[in-house]
């Protein structure tokens, strides 16, 4: 590989600002592209996610670490983006150590200024280079971030209204089973005292007989009773699928 900062140092004087402006216009460029392609990414797998959080159960909570998530992939950018510069920085043999070459970067970077690092008189012009560099890249984040929000707030009003509903048919499940359940009991306790009107007068065999047919009443109320809780509950559950279902986004044929 050839000796880059020896050829830089090769460089006559009065041409060296215009090779730094060159150097640094094309580390920007590629810079900004890589955040540009990155941000879209990110922007597609919050929505993809989103999507996806809508066609299961509502968890706020897991909509809340995908929008933490999002905003650390998006502060990460950044911090590659500063790294990538301190990185051309000491294989161009401009600041020789990497802890300098990082500090530069940063304040350079977030338009703080560059402290007690410097560059060289020659090759200075890099310094607002990265400055312009961080304007264009925070900038694309900040109108993502706008779009994130946004976004995020859509999703969590949609998964609060899918709570709320499920939640209103949940207590209506619970209200039905209640019901229910108070229905079998009376029905156990005319069942019972229908069978105990009839064993006055009757023999050891009959009191059998009439005890076996009581429990035999009885089971058969019971069966039925779980039978209707389980339609109850398969009922709910339908409704809470097509509640589900309702707040998806629609395909394109669809709605048309």
């Amino acid at each position: 590989m050839p000796d880059l900062p020896g050829v830089l140092a090769s460089i006559p004087d009065g041409w060296k600002p215009f090779v730094s402006l060159v150097i640094g216009a094309f580390i920007l460029v590629f810079l900004v592209m890589l955040h540009g392609g990155a941000i879209h990414g990110i922007l597609f797998l919050h929505k993809r996610n989103g999507r996806r959080l809508l066609r299961e159960r509502p968890h706020l909570i897991v909509a809340v670490l995908l929008f933490a998530w999002t905003v650390f992939l998006m502060l990460s950018l950044h911090i590659l983006g500063v790294t990538l510069w301190a990185v051309a920085l000491i294989y161009l043999g401009f600041i020789p150590h990497p802890s300098d070459a990082v500090y530069f970067c940063a304040n350079a970077y977030t338009t703080l200024g560059y402290g007690s690092v410097d560059l060289g008189m020659h090759w200075r012009i890099i310094a607002p280079i990265i400055g312009i560099s961080g304007l264009f890249t925070f900038a694309w984040t900040t109108s993502a971030l706008v779009q994130v929000v946004s976004v995020h707030s859509q999703l969590v009003d949609q998964m609060e209204v899918k709570r709320e509903e499920e939640l209103r048919l949940r207590s209506k499940l619970r209200k039905d089973v209640w019901n229910d359940l108070a229905k079998e009991k009376l029905a156990e306790r005319a069942e019972h005292d229908r069978f105990r009107s009839r064993v006055a007068g009757t023999s050891f065999f009959g009191l059998f007989e009439i005890w076996r047919e009581e429990r035999r009443r009885v089971k058969e109320l019971r069966r039925a009773t779980v039978g209707q809780i389980k339609e109850f509950r398969k009922e709910e559950y339908e409704q809470e699928e097509k509640l589900i279902q309702s707040t998806l986004p629609k395909k394109p044929e669809e709605k048309q």
